[in-house]
Formats: structure tokens, C-alpha cells, sequence
């Protein structure tokens, strides 16, 4: 299993658009992919779990992943949060 924390760089936060671009990038692959905030975790692989998150600017959330890929899945999902998923 890896775990890392991850801190939204984007102003607005994850939305839809963010949200939409993780599930997609974690369901490419074959391990599992969690978020976790607080006391509440979700499945990455989900849009809506995602959302549901409630991550506005700066909010550190706990990335797991556990499975074949994780490490790959770790580094590709990080990356995205370090682009600020591309909107600014």
C-alpha cells in the first residue's frame, strides 16, 4: 500500500471538472484508489465519492493506493493535483 498527502493547488477546489479527472485517471488502474479526509474515505473511482469530499483550496486529503499499479497510480494521481488539474 502507498499512502500520500496531497494538497488541492487549485482555487476553486475540487469540482465536477477535477473530480471527473480523477475517477478517470484512477480507473486506469487495475488497484484500488482511495481519498480520505478527516474521518471520511471514498473511493477514487467514483465522481460522485469524490465531490463528496468537499475539498476547497488548500485542504490536504489522504491518497491510498493498494493493488498491482499502486505506485504507478500513486505518482500519476499526485501529479494532477500538482497541475492544479490544469485550470490555472
Amino acid at each position: 500500500m502507498i499512502e500520500k498527502l496531497l494538497t488541492v493547488k487549485n482555487r476553486a477546489g475540487i469540482h465536477a471538472r477535477p473530480a471527473a479527472i480523477i475517477a478517470q485517471t484512477a480507473n486506469k488502474f487495475s488497484c484500488e484508489v482511495f481519498l480520505s479526509r478527516d474521518d471520511t474515505t471514498v473511493n477514487a473511482k467514483s465522481i460522485m465519492g469524490v465531490i463528496t469530499m468537499a475539498a476547497g483550496y488548500n485542504t490536504v486529503l489522504t491518497l491510498k493506493t493498494e493493488g498491482d499499479d499502486e505506485k504507478e497510480a500513486a505518482e500519476t494521481i499526485a501529479a494532477l493535483f500538482e497541475s492544479k488539474f490544469e485550470e490555472e
